[in-house]
């Protein structure tokens, strides 16, 4: 492997950079995207029994367990939200102003370096793109043929291996890279349908009279 990256010349090395940071993104974004994370097993329990207490007649509730709540997920804080609004007393209408402002930072966690990750995609093969042009300006630009003659036959090899090793490098980070991108795109849109459609339901049994709509 080694030989390899001498072969593929200096060109390759942001190649292994932004290859390395493209599979930590990818890890990171799909154990954080995983749906017992996103919605833990006490987590809609917890919020949906509190707001049972606050429908009460005696609300016993405090503004701790909301606190502890909010801390459970990266989607507790919207459901946290609407059961402190709900506690405080505030109409609908300013609750949904809040909850539209708190899922707004709910929604940018989920996408999280998302943007990264589709950069990634298309630089890769215009930095393998890159390594191309380096190897054939090695190739044209050596001794032998600036001066007509026929040029070393190690010189012309090389910048074939870096012309070519480059542009495989670059489709090879490229299509993998591509390929997460879609599919975890597509698991934060899931998640984000699911923290809607939950937040919608508990809005709804703590402002029964009124409707809701957080994706604006």
């Amino acid at each position: 492997m080694y030989s390899i990256l001498l072969s593929a010349g200096w060109p390759i090395w942001p190649l292994l950079i932004i290859s390395i940071l493209g599979l930590a993104i990818a890890i990171e974004r799909a154990w954080y995207l995983r749906q017992i994370h996103i919605f833990p097993k006490n987590c809609l329990e917890t919020a949906f029994s509190l707001a049972n207490q606050i429908l009460g007649a005696k609300s016993t509730i405090s503004e701790q367990q909301i606190a502890e709540l909010a801390n459970i997920s990266p989607a507790s804080p919207l459901f946290a939200c609407t059961l402190k609004e709900k506690l405080a007393g505030s109409s609908s209408d300013a609750a949904l102003e809040e909850l539209q402002a708190t899922a707004q930072t709910t929604w940018l966690k989920l996408d999280r370096y998302l943007g990264a990750l589709a950069t990634i995609t298309t630089i890769a093969p215009l930095l393998g793109l890159f390594g191309t042009v380096v190897g054939m300006i090695e190739i044209f630009g050596s001794q032998g043929a600036i001066n007509g003659a026929a040029g070393s036959p190690q010189q012309l090899a090389h910048g074939i291996s870096v012309a070519l090793y480059n542009t495989a490098f670059g489709l090879l980070i490229a299509i993998p890279a591509l390929a997460a991108w879609r599919g975890l795109r597509a698991m934060a849109n899931e998640r984000r349908r699911e923290c809607e459609e939950f937040t919608r339901q508990l809005f709804k049994k703590l402002y029964p009279h009124d409707a809701v709509e957080i994706n604006k």
